[in-house]
């Protein structure tokens, strides 16, 4: 019970006054409870530190032995001078020169082997993000106008979106399809459908063909991914059809994946480059606002119309290494966690009818804490492949320590005179020294303020993600691609740089890619972030 509590937070909320009954005219006040994202690195699963070790010791076992080996030759050299080496060469070889030539083709043999069997390298050649048009800016006084004058919903439900508007983290400036707003219409048909997710898709990928100078036909791997919006023929069919690719591409659709999807495509398309050797692999990230769109009364249904915005991203990866001087980026470790096995987690975000029979996607109270949860896993099995070694010895000792010593750490002192309990917590890894920039998933503003306090990280760190949500919204999948096109439209990526993807949808999944520049990204002639990337942070605390 103690325990449930301290996921639990209060909040006294100020509702005017009353305009009617018998208190009219007196200020009237209610106490919201919600539930607080948990503090994950309280209770690490060591199954899961050990499944990161596992990924770090089965890639770093040629580091570990290959030292030894020139340990082992170089003791040996050491003992002879360069005449007797020479002399030595010499003489074994004139000895048996069989045996020395049989000895290097088998040597030549194995190192052929190993360099053909290991995989390539993936790289990122360049990506672009999809900027909607003027006409489909909508600011939140016109949000609850429009819907207001739709007839959809009455003034209980206005109000509780327009609550939702005001602490979302949204500015005025974002876009949504005009098609939500009409009066007396299903905006969720398959021509709204399709139209929005063309003019999107399309839209990115003419793009980034044009930036890479890369033609369709070239095209070997496609994965495109839309949570809500599958139709038949699929989005990758429609693509194939508008850009006449060629007959043999290796398509694939990912539908109902939520919001992590993203780094989802990008995992199957470096799987699919790895088996095939196709090449060149397109992704394509998007949503269908107007299925997302929700025109009932069920407040947990809607949520999601007001932070789901359009957006779209078109990524081109390669593992070709004759493109590795073009690349931008090199794909370094993703780790995917599945909480699906957990009825709460499954049910966190859940498409459904509501009691008059309307569909929309059902937002559950329980959203933070299942996502904390999802989250802890997934950075504990990532921290021992990115975090410098002093940083994981720490991390580890701390949680042997709260294992083996439970009872020494289940109740924490209390607080100092400054406010310190550190004395009792786990040390948090300081995650800004494995990486120099972060695209977190912009979902909404409470998420992010949970995510930077969980992680000790300050707020430059979260700068991208605030103003991705301010500035487009929530974009589902495609956030994290906005959020890194705002790094390079600010000059901030250099080579060498690590960059962490980090997005969390419905499953529940939380998903983590990292990339390394594999040189200075100089800023964009083509970005959605040109004509307003000079006015930001300043701009979100205006």
């Amino acid at each position: 019970m103690a325990r449930e509590q301290a996921l639990l937070s209060t909040e006294i909320v100020n509702r005017g006054v009353e305009p009617s009954g018998p208190d009219a005219g007196s200020p009237t006040f209610s106490v919201r409870v919600r539930r607080r994202l948990p503090d994950f690195l309280q209770s690490v699963n060591l199954k899961y530190v050990r499944l990161g070790y596992h990924y770090l010791i089965s890639h770093g076992v040629y580091l570990a032995t290959i030292p030894v080996i020139v340990l082992v030759c170089g003791a040996e050299v050491g003992n002879l001078s360069r005449d007797e080496l020479w002399r030595k060469v010499w003489d074994e070889a004139t000895y048996d020169l069989a045996t020395v030539l049989a000895f290097l083709a088998v040597l030549a043999f194995t190192i052929s082997v190993y360099i053909m069997s290991r995989p390539r390298p993936v790289y990122l050649i360049d990506f672009a993000c999809y900027k909607p048009a003027d006409e489909l800016k909508v600011s939140k006084a016109e949000f609850i106008d429009l819907a207001r004058k739709s007839g959809k919903f009455d003034e209980d439900s206005l109000a509780f979106q327009s609550r939702l508007l005001a602490k979302s983290g949204i500015g005025d400036e974002s876009y949504m399809p005009r098609c939500v707003f009409e009066p007396g219409t299903n905006c969720a048909t398959m021509k709204e459908g399709r139209a929005e997710a063309s003019a999107a898709m399309f839209a990115a990928l003419d793009e980034l063909f044009d930036k890479c100078r890369v033609r369709p036909k070239d095209v070997g791997v496609l994965v495109v991914n839309c949570s809500l919006f599958n139709p038949t023929p699929s989005l990758s069919a429609m693509i194939v059809n508008h850009y006449k690719m060629r007959g043999n591409i290796l398509s694939y659709n990912l539908g109902g994946m939520g919001c992590s999807a993203g780094v989802i495509a990008v995992d199957l398309a470096r799987d699919m480059l790895q088996a095939s050797g196709a090449g060149l692999a397109v992704v394509v990230s998007t949503e269908a606002v107007s299925f997302t769109w929700y025109a009932g009364k069920r407040r947990s249904m809607l949520i999601p119309n007001a932070f789901f915005r359009a957006g779209c991203a078109a990524v081109l990866l390669s593992n070709r290494r004759r493109d590795f001087h073009r690349a931008k980026y090199q794909l370094e470790h993703i780790v995917r966690t599945h909480k699906g096995a957990d009825d709460r987690s499954f049910r966190s975000v859940y498409q459904e009818e509501d009691e008059q029979r309307i569909k929309g996607l059902s937002i559950s109270r329980d959203l933070v804490e299942v996502g904390g949860h999802a989250l802890k896993t997934n950075i504990t099995t990532l921290g021992p492949l990115v975090l410098p070694f002093s940083e994981q010895l720490l991390f580890f000792a701390g949680v042997l320590f709260r294992h083996l010593f439970p009872s020494k750490t289940s109740t924490p002192p209390p607080p100092s005179a400054n406010g310190d309990t550190s004395a009792a917590a786990p040390y948090i890894p300081d995650f800004k020294r494995a990486f120099e920039h972060f695209c977190m998933h912009a979902a909404s503003r409470d998420v992010l303020e949970h995510l930077q306090s969980n992680l000790g990280l300050r707020d430059g760190d979260l700068e991208a993600s605030r103003a991705v949500l301010h500035r487009f919204g929530n974009t589902s999948s495609s956030s994290i691609w906005y959020e890194l096109a705002y790094q390079e439209a600010k000059g901030r990526v250099r080579r060498g740089d690590r960059v962490w993807q980090l997005a969390f949808g419905s499953g529940f999944k939380c998903n983590s890619a990292v990339w390394r520049a594999v040189r200075r990204v100089r800023r964009p002639a083509r970005s959605p972030w040109l004509d307003c990337v000079d006015q930001y942070p300043s701009r979100m605390n205006a």
